[in-house]
């Protein structure tokens, strides 16, 4: 058996803000719209699921309560410097918060950090 991941689930506060942000903000395609639920196309990589808070956390069973860093952050593997800049510009326009600024890093790649508007973190890089 080969690990893979075919679909990344985020527990939003709102389904239809998360909705909007992903879909008509950064351009992904619903294949599945249910009240509280959410199913994404991300194209090639893995869909992406929107699904209400409080019922992530009742069907794992967990306390749906807590904040801060998550252990976990996705990842936009971009083009170039224009692709990360873009991405981060369109993801400010539809309801993102920047993190961190675009900007060289010390191993000689260029990215930025912005959250979602439920404070999922994304981190858009490049090394070219």
């Amino acid at each position: 058996m080969s690990l893979q991941v075919s679909v990344v689930m985020l527990g939003v506060k709102d389904i239809e803000r998360a909705k909007e942000f992903y879909v008509d903000g950064l351009g992904a395609e619903p294949t599945q719209d249910y009240p509280g639920f959410v199913r994404c196309s991300l194209g090639d990589g893995p869909d992406l699921a929107l699904y209400e808070w409080g019922a992530v956390a009742d069907d794992i069973g967990v306390p749906a309560d807590g904040s801060g860093f998550r252990g976990f952050s996705l990842h936009f593997i971009a083009g170039s410097r224009e692709e990360v800049d873009t991405v981060i510009q369109a993801a400010v326009a539809a309801g993102a918060t920047v993190i961190k600024p675009a900007e060289g890093a010390q191993w000689g790649g260029y990215g930025g950090t912005f959250s979602d508007p439920d404070g999922h973190l994304w981190k858009v890089v490049t090394n070219a």
